[in-house]
């Protein structure tokens, strides 16, 4: 046998821990055990209050009242208290004709109770008309078969590793029974039946029934989990409780934001792509924001546009456009709100302002929109805006601005010139919009996402339509004050031009140091949290108030798993694309090579066929 070849831990006789040969007499040994010995704990005492079962000290409870009337999912708090405990609920069915007899006699006792405080001139007692109407009214739905009678016994066993842990849980368990009226005793000197009873043996060995009918019995349901099924929206996955479809719109919630964290390669770009493709069919533009290229194929499969945002790019967005604006809007606020922003894009492009410098630039935007006439009382709807080198000019007619303008060079005369110093050539008057930065410098992806986003928000604001605009990689705003507190704007006042900001990072460290993450995400009406890597973890557990339950599922899901939160609710999700979809937004390496190569050679294809 090849097992009498391998090794394994044992103790040696030091008592350290060695790699020792297995013996022909180990195996016959460990073959020669029956299952219950392999399975079975090391020990198992028994004391009147408590057993203690291995390394797990185990107390069991029955339940001895209920109250009158049990309301619906009564039990869902207990099922899920962050703690280990088993529950056995057994029901057995009583005979109705027996039971009517039974029925009729203490009728009759309650009757004769109430006559006799009458004769006597008692206050009426309210308990005893209570009990009468409740049994004449459970004995007609019997005699019409409307309800059956039970006896169910309910039991609950918890398990801890010490005796303040064991305190806490019981503690705990019985305050939220005993808010709703139900109360429960320990099985004391009758632990081993108790525990037994609660094993999953099918054996009720301890007996301790009460007389239900069918109604009550009902609502001890223990299977109960969260739909997110509703009649409008997109699918977003597959609930991984039920298998229900987790349907929502996002558009009918307090605002229309939502955000996705997750580790490199758990799915998040294929989750957003797959309900890019879906919220297109709903009469809705998207417009992308991506860093990585990773959206372009998508663009050219759907007819959407594709702009590559780079120092060698043909395509130019000029910081200084202004929104044209609308009816409820004044001209001076449109202009004053453009030049805070400006202050906000020169703070990242020249490294930080001191105070003096921010007033020198703030004075200098107002003067650069005035050599185009562009004033708060001007209409500048029709006129040209003027160009970063209009504003290097105007500050070289200004005093301090030595510093300034040594730091600017390199956007109007140097390698960067191309960058930003150029008219906007850019339209996204279509469905679809993706905007690349993935071939522009490191050090100046913060200021070209700025623009980007800034371009985008004066084009929201000028025409009122359903619109998602999705950042991928958040991080890189994350990165700056200014850009960071851009996009937190955008999450606040989206909802008044019917916009839904996407938010996605990989990097929650990142994200969440800003002073803006958090507000952020309590904007965001759905989060999405996928596959998690455990150095983020304690800090999206504190984040969104997560059980160990739902932490060890995000660290152990897989690819297109994780948990999706809708208001108050979340589930466990899981993403699932059809065969058309998934061959549209993939970005698995060996699936994009296969898709081109396919590609290829159909083309070559056409082509010898003429």
């Amino acid at each position: 046998m090849a097992l009498l070849d391998s090794y394994s831990t044992k103790k040696s006789a030091s008592g350290n821990n060695s790699l020792l040969p297995i013996s022909p007499n180990d195996v016959q040994e460990w073959a020669s055990m029956e299952l219950a010995d392999k399975i079975a704990p090391s020990a198992i005492e028994i004391t009147p209050k408590s057993m203690r079962i291995g390394d797990k000290i185990v107390r069991t409870f029955f339940v001895i009242s209920y109250p009158r009337y049990l309301s619906d999912n009564w039990l869902t708090p207990i099922i899920n208290l962050d703690k280990i405990f088993d529950i056995a609920i057994y029901i057995n069915p009583i005979e109705t004709s027996e039971l009517l007899k039974h029925f009729q006699k203490k009728i009759a006792e309650v009757e004769s109770q109430i006559i006799v405080r009458q004769q006597k001139g008692l206050v009426r007692d309210p308990m005893l008309d209570t009990a009468r109407e409740d049994l004449e009214e459970l004995r007609d739905n019997l005699t019409q078969a409307q309800e059956k009678m039970f006896d169910v016994g309910m039991y609950i066993t918890i398990y801890a590793d010490t005796d303040t842990d064991l305190f806490r849980a019981e503690s705990e368990i019985k305050s939220l029974l005993e808010s709703k009226l139900i109360y429960i005793k320990p099985t004391l000197f009758q632990e081993e039946d108790g525990f037994k009873t609660v094993a999953p043996l099918g054996t009720d060995k301890l007996q301790v029934t009460q007389k239900l009918n069918s109604e009550p019995i009902s609502s001890m349901f223990p299977f109960v989990s969260f739909d997110l099924t509703s009649e409008t929206g997109i699918l977003y996955g597959v609930n991984r409780h039920n298998s229900s479809l987790v349907i929502f719109d996002r558009f009918s919630l307090e605002n229309y934001n939502s955000i996705i964290f997750a580790k490199s390669g758990a799915g998040k770009s294929y989750a957003t792509k797959l309900e890019i493709i879906r919220t297109l069919m709903f009469d809705c533009d998207v417009i992308v924001i991506d860093p990585e290229r990773e959206y372009e194929y998508l663009a050219e499969a759907i007819g959407g546009r594709y702009f590559n945002i780079s120092l060698s790019s043909d395509h130019h967005i000029n910081p200084f456009d202004l929104p044209i604006p609308r009816e409820d809007e004044a001209s001076a606020d449109v202009l004053r709100s453009n030049i805070i922003n400006l202050v906000g894009l020169f703070r990242i492009m020249l490294g930080g302002l001191t105070p003096e410098e921010d007033s020198v630039i703030d004075r200098a935007i107002t003067e650069t929109y005035s050599l185009k006439d562009i004033t708060a009382d001007s209409d500048f709807s029709t006129i040209e805006p003027p160009l970063l080198s209009d504003f290097e000019m105007v500050l070289t007619g200004m005093e301090g601005t030595d510093s300034i303008l040594q730091r600017l060079t390199k956007y109007t005369h140097g390698s960067w010139a191309s960058f930003i110093n150029q008219p906007t050539n850019v339209d996204i008057n279509k469905k679809f919009v993706v905007f690349s930065v993935r071939d522009m410098e490191d050090d100046l992806k913060p200021a070209a996402m700025y623009i980007v986003t800034h371009f985008i928000w004066n084009a929201v604001r000028k025409e009122l339509k359903k619109r998602l605009l999705v950042v991928d990689e958040a991080w890189w705003m994350m990165k700056s004050d200014d850009t960071a507190s851009f996009l937190y704007s955008i999450a606040k006042r989206g909802r008044k031009y019917y916009l839904g900001l996407c938010t996605i990072t990989q990097d929650v460290g990142d994200f969440m140091k800003s002073p803006y993450g958090v507000p952020i995400i309590t904007n965001s009406s759905i989060q999405l949290l996928l596959k998690q890597s455990p150095s983020t973890m304690d800090v999206l557990q504190k984040t969104f108030n997560l059980t160990d339950e739902e932490k060890y599922l995000l660290l152990e899901s897989g690819v297109g798993e994780g948990i999706f939160f809708a208001g108050l609710k979340h589930v466990a999700i899981k993403i699932i694309a059809s065969y058309t979809e998934d061959q549209i937004i993939t970005s698995d390496p060996s699936q994009v090579i296969s898709i081109k190569k396919a590609k290829q050679e159909l083309a070559e294809g056409r082509a010898q066929n003429g």
